[in-house]
């Protein structure tokens, strides 16, 4: 069980009569203290929210009700839906992000988000192809929480998805990009995909290494 403080935002609404909730959104805060990133999260007049915010010691606060949509995602896609905020859970994690000195994801912290995630993915029916990050259903506008954060280490601990490596043909990178989920008509598309699942090298270029690991992920998926 993971103890939350609250720190209500004003920043939410209701959630469509029977939508169910299928998505967690991971976000970086991009912000140059977690004081900051706090305040513009209940800021009226910023329009912007998440249900979480887990700061760099773990410290874990919880800003909107998960019943409640929260406003987090922004224009984005995933799996041809474009409702991401009706259908999702948004976490945001303390972070500068890459434009004040981006940096890895503590211990602590990583550790507040795998037990607060697991509760999430139990309470609700999130696939574990639907646990992402802000990049890659904004793949043009966003890049959090980017090449730093541990995917595997969450999908180790039975949320979202690593893929073993199995052969691909490169020429079907975007068709197994579009199959797993992403908006290929955004020209970050495969960036995002190696954030993600590639990050050692994040150049947007498909190569059989990307061939390769997308390959793993179509053995993952229905």
């Amino acid at each position: 069980m993971v103890r939350a403080t609250d720190h209500p935002s004003p920043n939410h609404g209701p959630r469509p009569d029977g939508a169910a909730i299928d998505m967690l959104v991971l976000h970086y805060t991009g912000m140059t203290s977690a004081a900051a990133a706090l305040e513009r999260l209940r800021d009226p007049a910023a329009k912007v929210s998440a249900h979480y915010l887990i700061d760099e010691d773990g410290a874990v606060l919880r800003l909107v009700d998960e019943t409640r949509r929260a406003w987090h995602a922004g224009v984005a896609r995933w799996r041809g839906q474009t409702d991401i905020n009706d259908r999702s859970i948004g976490i945001e994690l303390v972070n500068p992000g890459h434009e004040h000195g981006y940096r890895p994801f503590p211990e602590a912290q990583m550790a507040a988000l795998t037990a607060l995630s697991r509760g999430i993915v139990a309470r609700h029916p999130i696939p574990a192809r639907n646990v992402v990050g802000h990049g890659d259903i904004a793949p043009d506008r966003k890049q959090d929480p980017g090449e730093l954060f541990d995917w595997r280490r969450l999908a180790d601990a039975g949320v979202g998805l690593w893929p073993d490596a199995r052969e691909g043909d490169i020429d079907q990178i975007p068709a197994m990009l579009r199959r797993h989920g992403y908006d290929t008509a955004a020209g970050g598309a495969l960036t995002a995909f190696q954030r993600h699942f590639r990050p050692t090298r994040c150049d947007g270029v498909g190569d059989r290494d990307c061939a390769r690991r997308l390959a793993g992920l179509m053995t993952m998926i229905d």
